[in-house]
């Protein structure tokens, strides 16, 4: 396991739970003059978007990522996010945030599986960081914060060897071996088969630095080529004319990591057999984590710079619901396997030793859940784009 994944694997799932909530947001955007008080403007799409971007380049919060550590659980990573996206005024429901969070490890899982080389995972991440400095080019403030960790990021990554940013992609990919959940774009384009497991392309450019299949060459005890031997390949490769760019600005070249959700695509998510068979066996091998402790301080750390907003004077919070109707949303989350259901817990970060026991005593609590604000919030009858399945 590699000790400098959790950077990566964070960023990138925060840049993909950014593009899903940015395009939530246009297409539910009514202009500002029109605009009822319970509908959301782009001037709260703008708000919302800012608040979360804030809190997620926080300097403090950058500080205890980048420190050299293992690759903590899921749930652990979910409560994160789930506590990221609550800074803003945006209220999603524990159904809507389930799949959320779906959408975001299931679009970064492709992306690290075709990456054409390990190291192209860093491109990937730029491309992020890339979009995520478009939705708040207009917040010079908050744009520092994203190019501070960007210069941390090249700082930290570029100076890496090849069999390190290997070991990464083997850690992501260990992290992410037991989610198949099925979504509809990537079924559509035929990238993944209806057990949620992607179909790896045959074809296309190959990595930066290799040759084209379908050559041998054969050296003698000098290091002298003394023969070749063609062969022929299933698919049809091609050399790539460029590197992609590892500086604070360039071209990157790899379209992964870019936003999919650019173009309006239904998009829905759901659990194929494998994973409702895992979730279903899950209560059977509970075991104690030996790590609790430490995941637990972790959380503490991270958590202590994520202030939910509260609304202001008699504002209220405004809902984001990611199913078509308020019926789906209910129905989701009654019938999601209780087993992968995430909810809130708030942690105090604080250096008392008896707050210390105290937060380690209730690990075996994180889904205990905050109330969120009610129907009465902003967008209740919110229309989703990603249904289909």
């Amino acid at each position: 396991m590699s000790t400098r994944t959790l950077p990566l694997l964070f960023l990138n799932l925060g840049g993909e739970m950014l593009y899903i909530l940015d395009q939530r947001l246009r297409a539910q955007s009514i202009p500002g003059e029109k605009a009822r008080k319970d509908e959301w403007t782009d001037v709260d799409r703008k708000r919302v978007m800012n608040d979360i971007i804030s809190a997620m380049f926080k300097k403090n919060f950058m500080e205890e990522l980048f420190k050299p550590q293992d690759l903590y659980s899921k749930k652990a990573l979910r409560t994160v996010y789930d506590r990221l996206a609550h800074t803003s005024i945006m209220r999603l429901n524990q159904a809507s945030m389930d799949k959320l969070y779906d959408l975001m490890t299931m679009a970064f899982k492709y992306q690290v599986l075709l990456c054409p080389r390990p190291r192209d995972i860093l491109l990937v991440t730029f491309n992020h960081l890339d979009a995520i400095k478009d939705f708040i080019s207009d917040s010079p403030g908050i744009l520092n914060q994203v190019d501070e960790t960007f210069r941390q990021l090249i700082e930290t990554y570029n100076c890496l060897s090849d069999g390190e940013f290997q070991l990464i992609r083997q850690t992501l990919l260990i992290f992410f071996q037991d989610m198949h959940i099925r979504v509809s774009i990537f079924l559509k384009d035929k990238v993944q088969n209806s057990n949620g497991r992607f179909v790896l392309p045959i074809s296309g450019p190959v990595p930066w630095g290799t040759e084209v299949p379908g050559l041998i060459r054969i050296f003698n005890h000098k290091g002298v080529e003394v023969k070749r031997a063609e062969f022929t390949t299933a698919g049809n490769y091609v050399t790539p004319q460029r590197e992609g760019s590892f500086e604070l600005y360039g071209d990157r070249v790899l379209k992964l990591g870019t936003n999919m959700y650019s173009v309006t695509r239904p998009v829905e998510t759901h659990m194929s057999g494998s994973s409702k068979n895992l979730a279903s066996q899950a209560k059977e091998n509970i075991v104690p984590n030996p790590l609790a402790k430490e995941e637990l301080n972790f959380l503490a750390r991270l958590l202590g710079g994520l202030d939910i907003q509260k609304p202001a004077g008699g504002e209220t919070g405004f809902r984001l619901n990611l199913f078509t109707t308020d019926e789906e949303e209910e129905h989701a989350a009654q019938t999601r396997p209780e087993e992968l259901s995430y909810k809130v817990i708030n942690i105090e970060a604080t250096q008392e030793p008896g707050r210390r026991a105290e937060l380690s005593r209730i690990l075996g609590e994180l889904e205990v859940a905050e109330p969120r604000p009610g129907s009465a919030e902003k967008g209740e009858d919110l229309l989703a784009l990603m249904d289909g399945l």
